[in-house]
């Protein structure tokens, strides 16, 4: 079996269904605070899903859906302040409960400490939704948790690119064949298998589940509970959930 030296976690879709139900919410509030008619239903989310970052996502969607509007002359300052007053509505949310861990998510993430394998972050997100997600479910430590947390613009280029992830791997000191990666979409996977990933673990969603997981090692839609076992994309279920017994065999 294969050494497994660091689990490193993708967080919106992954860890929790953070797109539809907090992100999505968070964007129509911050739009509704600034006088803006703008409503990003769950349809018109899922489109604007295929750019990663929530800033990117602003700019795409007056680009290709709302070219009509009349952008301000300092549009990246607009866009920042939109953003920052969504990151704020996007804590609320998580203080309130309404976003809980996908099935197995802390079940997995507590067997790893328990066996000493450090824990990371490779996302698009901010660190400040990262830290909001994680206390408002794992508790006011969970932070603490994982060795490193590489979020938001910490890297110039977002998923696809692997950026997030090289830099992940070298703050640890890893390589990629020894890291395991956890994602739920095509982007992620790009981003990991590109940083040298060779085993990566995606959990499907309504948005993500028709994506190119060709260079996956597992597609599940879930990481399971021993109540609720995950299944694969052709409706296999496995006899187990996701357990670091079955991430060494990968």
């Amino acid at each position: 079996m294969a050494a497994i030296e660091a689990l490193i976690f993708d967080v919106d879709g992954t860890l929790a269904d953070t797109e539809r139900d907090g992100h999505r919410v968070a964007f129509n509030r911050a739009f509704a605070d600034a006088g803006l008619d703008w409503d990003w239903d769950v349809d018109l989310y899922g489109r604007l899903l295929a750019v990663t970052g929530g800033k990117e996502r602003i700019k795409f969607y007056l680009n290709e859906f709302n070219m009509a509007f009349e952008k301000p002359a300092d549009l990246d300052g607009f866009v920042a302040g939109l953003h920052a007053a969504k990151t704020a509505h996007y804590k609320q949310l998580m203080v309130e409960g309404r976003v809980p861990l996908r099935p197995g998510v802390e079940r997995l993430l507590r067997e790893a400490r328990d066996a000493g394998i450090p824990l990371a972050i490779a996302t698009t997100t901010t660190v400040d939704n990262v830290t909001s997600l994680l206390e408002n479910t794992l508790g006011a430590d969970a932070i603490d948790w994982f060795a490193e947390i590489g979020a938001g613009d910490i890297v110039p280029a977002k998923k696809p690119a692997p950026d997030i992830y090289d830099w992940v791997l070298q703050r640890m000191g890893l390589s990629g064949p020894l890291a395991i990666a956890f994602e739920d979409s095509g982007h992620g996977v790009s981003s990991a298998a590109d940083a040298g990933i060779e085993r990566i673990v995606v959990t499907t969603n309504d948005y993500t589940r028709d994506q190119d997981f060709s260079r996956a090692a597992l597609v599940l839609d879930q990481l399971g509970e021993d109540d609720r076992l995950p299944r694969t994309a052709d409706g296999s279920e496995l006899d187990r959930p996701v357990d670091l017994g079955l991430l060494r065999a990968l």
